[in-house]
């Protein structure tokens, strides 16, 4: 088995298909593991030999291994500097992510009871009612994960509303994060590829699920 060397001197933070990959599912592998301890945290932490092992928790012995398999997968990244977690109430905070999740600016911030959070781009009533068909289809998903996930392999949680050419016109997608579920009602194209969704996957982890609590 290679032994791998862990360099020190960076500071390790999630990519935004880290922090997705965290994010849109419940499971308990080492890498998802990994990845919401970082988002639980106040500050990227340095990349030095004990900290990846509290990182990889169970997997410690393999710890170096885990840290370059995520490397390679693009799922975590080694920074110069450190960075710190978004910080502020939420109704400040929130608002200016969730439209940069969105081709067309919108979209609301749902918890599992059909509360929402935050939202860009649409009316409160509007959120309201999204946040409600949001909290429902997250239970129809959940009734239903035998038959997608293991009868048809589909992995994706997402719901959408498609027009006729197939074009998802408003998408719902959930998002677990500790013990909390919550779900993004999204018009348009979205867009998880940017550190604009690692930012929110990090506050709410840290707001919900602080590791330094």
């Amino acid at each position: 088995m290679t032994a791998y060397r862990i360099l020190e001197g960076r500071f390790l933070a999630p990519t935004p298909a880290g922090a997705y990959l965290a994010a849109s599912h419940p499971g308990n592998d080492a890498a998802r593991r990994f990845i919401l301890r970082l988002l639980g945290l106040a500050r990227s932490p340095d990349s030095g030999a004990a900290t990846v092992a509290r990182l990889a928790g169970e997997a410690s012995g393999d710890a170096g291994e885990l840290l370059h398999r995520l490397q390679s997968l693009a799922l975590v990244q080694g920074l110069a500097e450190p960075r710190a977690a978004p910080e502020g109430a939420f109704e400040n905070l929130l608002p200016p992510l969730l439209a940069r999740l969105s081709g067309s600016g919108r979209c609301v911030l749902a918890d599992s009871q059909g509360f929402y959070l935050a939202a860009a781009g649409f009316a409160h009533e509007t959120a309201e009612g999204l946040s409600a068909l949001a909290a429902d289809l997250a239970g129809v998903h959940d009734r239903h994960a035998q038959l997608l996930g293991a009868n048809l392999s589909m992995q994706s949680g997402g719901w959408g509303l498609l027009d006729a050419s197939g074009n998802s016109q408003l998408g719902f997608w959930p998002l677990h994060l500790g013990a909390n579920t919550f779900v993004l009602a999204i018009g348009g194209v979205p867009r998880f590829n940017t550190p604009e969704f690692v930012s929110l996957a990090w506050a709410l982890t840290r707001r919900y699920a602080p590791e330094d609590a």
